[in-house]
């Protein structure tokens, strides 16, 4: 259990580093910008206590504000698919999620996509709605949440692959 937590604590801050000194800097063509963060709310252990998994997305969400000075969106976008994941983790791997038995490395790579696809582009959309704010610039909103979106879901594939290759 002790294991758990220091891997956790240790996955927490070094998403938020490498977000922030890295990823934060990146801007291709004006609309694509990796999010990598969120891969913390992402491969978060499926059996846990919910309130507590809400409160560190929250937590997650406000460094990268603070450290970003973006005024709360990612806060609110990263509590908004913490609170949603369990039913994403239900649509995505269905009976497995069911009997609380998932193991990223093991899932195939369709759910794995599945599952990825839902939150990235969910958590992407309220962030960028709430960045922009302005139902007159939806297309804006739409572009940037695909591109961004699309950009993110491969960083976040590519890394857990070759992170989950090592432990084997």
């Amino acid at each position: 259990m002790t294991k758990v937590i220091l891997n956790m604590s240790v996955r927490f801050v070094v998403l938020i580093l490498i977000q922030v000194l890295i990823f934060n800097h990146i801007n291709f063509m004006g609309y694509i910008n990796p999010y990598i963060y969120i891969l913390f709310i992402i491969l978060f252990p499926a059996n846990n206590n919910r309130t507590l998994f809400v409160f560190l997305g929250f937590l997650l969400g406000l460094c990268v504000d603070i450290f970003s000075d973006s005024g709360g969106v990612h806060a609110a976008a990263c509590v908004t698919i913490a609170y949603i994941r369990p039913v994403f983790l239900k649509f995505s791997f269905g009976t497995v999620y069911d009997y609380q038995s998932i193991k990223f490395n093991q899932i195939d790579f369709g759910s794995k996509l599945t599952y990825f696809s839902a939150l990235i582009f969910i958590h992407h959309f309220i962030m960028f709605s709430l960045e922009i704010f302005n139902i007159s610039k939806i297309l804006l909103i739409l572009q940037k949440t695909l591109f961004s979106g699309i950009f993110t879901i491969l960083l976040c594939l590519i890394i857990t692959i070759l992170f989950s290759q090592k432990r084997k």
